[in-house]
């Protein structure tokens, strides 16, 4: 099912700044959180993660992704004001040491994205439920003009992975990016970016296939983002673990840069890179 658009924009105003999706960018993950799942990614301090930030931006990241809730399998839910408190210690820091910095905030929850776009001129908003967990978060990214990573799950982070179902997964993850950037356009919001929602309530066979089918999400018209990196499609297939699951992740991140694939949200930024410089020869040739 496929929206009115009929292409995604060559950029993206996220919050006033225009940012150019001509190369595929590179989203750096930075976790305030102690749980989770990949514990590189983790700064509990403001030194680690000033230096976790300057060194993801020496290698070319595009834009920072800050999470104050974990989002893994089983994560513990955590109270809104935990996930500001959080926020607010990260971001305070990272304004300051990093002004021109673009930013997104990992938050489903919509009093917690209108905190941190006020307060830290955050340029877009990644919702990991696509404003099926907070009905309100539509209205606060329409009135505050930023870019909104418009994602799928099936569950709860606390449910997902228990024996997730589909008829028709790809018919039904359609129908509900259909049916959620319907909503949005009505509210005027153009700045989209869809994202399948890797590990959000599919099976490891359903991750293959949507990798596989990857391209089909660009008949909605906007920028598709992969979030791969580190995921338990990778290291359970490889009978490994998430420490050890660097080169697989490279080489499925390489694979959704020529499924097209418009950003790719990485821990580790410089092969991340390094893949976008590779595929885009190819792209060329």
């Amino acid at each position: 099912m496929k929206t009115l658009a009929t292409s995604h924009p060559l950029t993206l105003n996220a919050g006033g700044k225009l940012i150019s999706l001509d190369t595929p960018l590179i989203m750096g993950i930075v976790n305030t959180t102690p749980d989770s799942f990949h514990a590189p990614s983790r700064a509990m301090n403001q030194s680690e993660m000033m230096a976790r930030i300057d060194e993801m931006m020496g290698w070319g990241a595009d834009i920072i992704d800050v999470g104050a809730y974990s989002t893994r399998p089983g994560a513990l839910d955590i109270p809104e004001d935990e996930e500001i408190n959080r926020l607010d210690t990260a971001l305070l820091a990272i304004r300051e040491n990093f002004p021109d910095i673009t930013l997104s905030v990992d938050t489903y929850r919509s009093r917690v994205a209108s905190h941190v776009i006020d307060k830290y001129g955050i340029n877009m908003i990644n919702d990991i439920s696509g404003g099926m967990m907070d009905p309100l978060m539509h209205e606060v990214i329409a009135q505050r003009n930023v870019a909104y990573i418009l994602m799928h799950m099936q569950g709860t982070p606390q449910t997902m992975q228990h024996n997730p179902q589909y008829h028709n997964m790809m018919d039904e993850i359609m129908l509900f990016f259909a049916q959620q950037i319907e909503k949005l356009t009505y509210l005027g919001v153009c700045d989209i970016v869809i994202d399948p929602g890797f590990g959000f309530g599919k099976t490891m066979a359903q991750n293959f296939e949507l990798l596989n089918r990857l391209n089909e999400f660009k008949e909605m018209g906007f920028p598709v983002l992969a979030g791969l990196s580190r995921k338990t499609m990778i290291w359970k297939t490889l009978d490994t673990k998430s420490s050890e699951a660097l080169n697989g992740t490279t080489c499925l991140n390489t694979v959704a840069l020529l499924k097209g694939a418009n950003i790719l949200r990485v821990h580790d930024v410089k092969e991340a890179r390094e893949c976008v410089q590779l595929v885009k020869q190819i792209n060329h040739a």
